[in-house]
């Protein structure tokens, strides 16, 4: 039997290393020479640089629905953290700076969480959602992401997914933050909101930026190797001329091939390729 490491021996250990974790980072950020954005503004900037929305509630394989339905508490809470935030050039953004510690004292109730890469659940849970919005409208901007922590596994099946696969993110008080420096030369700022059972949410700036950009997944497909499956995928990022309206470069921004981790029966058998098929 393999050894527990000390933060699976109970939960008492597993706070006093969620609280070393904590320590750690805050001498981390103690030494860095980071400008974390705390200006909030009432007054949205002039220019929309892209919008999204995202259905909160969703009908997962496995998952207590109440967990969903207390993910939309948790998320209004984050959005009156978040809303209005304008980061400066030079500054950076910080979702647990921003957020704070999410506790039952400030109102945050038990959501869904992964942890060690499987669904489990906790109080502040679902706030991954607000963390994948934010990076959804920066990976559709200049804005440079400094910190992302990826889900490596296909947790879930799809249910009404509107962003390609793997353009997420995985953020853990205070271990895993995310972050993304404002390295143009103008400010911008973003808005959240809930409407209609939706998050939706806005990047917006003081002028138009002379880029636009387009996100696009190819060869997505499900592949069985060995006794698992894996998904995959390969994610790019177009970069547009407004001007001119012509693509002016093609980033890979992910490879994707994520172990699934959900009933192999719920995968649409018209997407799982075999040797056979790759010829």
């Amino acid at each position: 039997m393999a050894r527990k490491l000390f933060c699976e021996i109970s939960p008492l250990t597993y706070e006093i290393s969620l609280r070393k974790e904590i320590f750690l980072r805050t001498v981390r950020d103690l030494r860095s020479h980071d400008r974390i954005a705390r200006t909030h503004s009432a007054e949205a900037l002039p220019n929309i640089v892209k919008s999204h929305s995202s259905v909160l509630v969703r009908r997962l394989h496995g998952v207590d629905i109440r967990l969903q339905e207390n993910k939309v508490t948790n998320i209004r809470l984050a959005c009156e953290k978040v809303n209005g935030l304008v980061i400066r050039p030079g500054e950076t953004f910080s979702y647990w700076k921003t957020l704070g510690e999410p506790t039952r004292r400030k109102g945050y109730k038990e959501g869904l969480a992964i942890r060690n890469g499987k669904p489990s659940k906790g109080v502040g849970g679902g706030l991954c959602q607000m963390a994948n919005m934010i990076h959804w409208l920066v990976l559709n901007s200049p804005l440079e992401v400094t910190e992302l922590h990826h889900h490596s596994d296909a947790l879930f099946p799809d249910e009404r997914r509107r962003v390609p696969f793997g353009t997420g993110t995985s953020v853990f008080y205070n271990k895993s933050d995310y972050r993304f420096r404002n390295n143009t030369d103008q400010n911008v700022q973003i808005l959240v909101w809930v409407e209609d059972g939706e998050l939706c949410g806005e990047l917006r700036s003081e002028r138009p930026f002379p880029y636009r950009y387009k996100l696009v997944e190819e060869d997505h497909h499900f592949k069985k190797e060995g006794e698992k499956f894996y998904r995959n995928s390969r994610v790019y990022r177009i970069v547009i001329d407004r001007a001119t309206n012509e693509p002016v470069r093609r980033e890979l921004l992910l490879n994707n091939h994520s172990e699934v981790m959900y009933d192999y029966s719920l995968i649409p058998e018209d997407q799982i390729r075999t040797d056979e098929s790759d010829t």
